[in-house]
């Protein structure tokens, strides 16, 4: 996966997935996730705090549990 003209923080995750050898299209599952984060917390993922990550589990969980 390249790493031209990507934010400093796509650019580390995409280094750290490289470096545990994941397949091209895992990583691009991950980034997808981080996006979808970082549109839900309306700033960057990184200044996320754990009351976020819980506000954005939360409903993923419900949905999960009905299924």
């Amino acid at each position: 996966m390249s790493i031209d003209a990507v934010t400093p923080l796509r650019r580390r995750m995409i280094e750290d997935m490289n470096a545990r050898k994941l397949c091209a299209q895992t990583q691009r599952g991950h980034i997808h996730s981080r996006k979808r984060f970082a549109e839900f917390l309306k700033r960057s993922p990184e200044t996320a705090t754990m009351e976020d990550r819980q506000r954005r589990a939360e409903p993923i969980l419900i949905m999960m549990c009905r299924s």
